[in-house]
């Protein structure tokens, strides 16, 4: 058997073996496509705007954020969109929505859509089980991806043609008209399906591949570095020039985040490090992608006494381990190129459900019709 003949029916077995978690993991891909789009446009209709009401400046939202359980050093979120809700972020897992007019939080907003998309994603990523059993639907989540992996590679390795020419190219690069079988169709469609959708999925399974193993994980730590920053005296620095100068009426927080507006001007929310009643300098991070973009996140740290930035740094301080495991967990959605990578995201998962439909209908024409003709022979 010729080696090119076992990488068909690997790519054959794998297909078949984890084509039906490939199929869960693509239609449910396609749902989480606009997750975030639709769940940010849910949340701004749980605003209730009292009747002659103003927006809160910054420092009277940051006053009442304090006054009802909010902590210096908890990150107040501002959006762009006038009347939308304002985020107080706890963790990275503990977030409450507040409202913009009158500070107060907004309990149980767009409820029933979280949960939907919370259900998909439990679906999506270990079959929606619970207790001990997640564990081992995570394990076959992640070895199907890891096999989708293989059938990709070993996918354009089967169709690399042996001379490139575009009469032979655009055979399987385009879809075909009047295929005299259903048979011919599937093949078609399977290759055009298959080559459109390489580079988006081969970004999606990767990614997916580091998110499912540690050792993938440990590859990119070893090939970028650490997560974590080295500790500098850069910030305790800025903390010194602030307390020198810590004397007087303190500058507003309403007034640094205009200025800052006003030198970020594409920004899309900004971020307000709460500082205690004392702080000399306020940090605050401006946003001009979706939240995912750490390319395009500045964070600068200004003085409350003068106004003055005193330190400002981006992506580019931030370590290159942890720059790789941001880029790549949201590479796996698209949302790390903003809009047009969701899409691309969302329509390369949908080629994968008709990439299991044709690899199914092919793999049963060879597998199993057989089967059925020599029963009705022998019959």
């Amino acid at each position: 058997m010729s080696f090119k003949r076992i990488i068909f029916w690997a790519h054959l077995v794998v297909g078949v073996a984890f084509g039906l978690v490939i199929l869960l993991m693509s239609a449910t891909g396609v749902v989480l496509t606009y997750e975030r789009q639709i769940i940010s446009y849910m949340e701004s209709r749980a605003v209730e705007k009292p009747a002659d009401a103003q927006l809160l400046s910054v420092d009277e939202l940051a006053t009442a954020v304090l006054a009802n359980g909010g902590q210096p050093g908890n990150s107040l979120v501002l959006p762009r969109q006038v009347g939308a809700p304002a985020t107080l972020s706890v963790s990275r897992r503990e977030n409450h929505l507040l409202n913009p007019y009158t500070g107060e939080r907004i309990d149980n907003a767009a409820e029933g859509t979280k949960s939907f998309f919370g259900t998909v994603t439990a679906l999506h990523r270990w079959f929606a089980l619970t207790g001990e059993s997640r564990s081992l639907g995570r394990a076959v989540t992640g070895a199907a991806n890891l096999g989708f992996l293989f059938i990709l590679v070993s996918g354009i390795y089967l169709w690399w043609p042996k001379k490139w020419t575009w009469r032979i190219v655009k055979l399987n690069l385009l879809f075909r008209r009047n295929l005299p079988t259903a048979k011919a169709r599937d093949y078609n469609w399977h290759h055009v399906f298959g080559i459109w959708s390489l580079v988006p999925l081969f970004a999606v399974v990767v990614s997916g591949v580091v998110i499912s193993y540690p050792w993938a994980s440990n590859i990119v730590a070893a090939v970028f570095g650490p997560v974590s920053p080295a500790a500098t005296g850069q910030a305790a620095s800025e903390e010194r020039q602030g307390q020198n100068r810590a004397q007087g009426e303190a500058v507003s927080l309403q007034a640094i985040a205009e200025t800052l507006k006003q030198a970020e001007p594409d920004w899309q929310t900004l971020s307000v490090k709460l500082p205690n009643g004392q702080a000399a300098r306020v940090v605050m991070t401006v946003d001009t992608g979706n939240g995912t973009q750490l390319s395009r996140q500045t964070t600068y740290t200004v003085s409350r006494v003068s106004g003055e930035v005193l330190g400002v740094s981006g992506a580019e301080d931030q370590p290159a381990g942890r720059r790789a495991r941001v880029f790549l967990r949201f590479l796996h959605t698209g949302e790390v190129y903003g809009f047009i990578g969701q899409t691309l995201a969302g329509l390369a998962s949908l080629a994968s459900v008709f990439l299991f439909y044709t690899g199914f209908a092919l793999a049963y024409r060879r597998l199993i019709q057989p089967l059925f003709r020599r029963r009705a022979q022998q019959a």
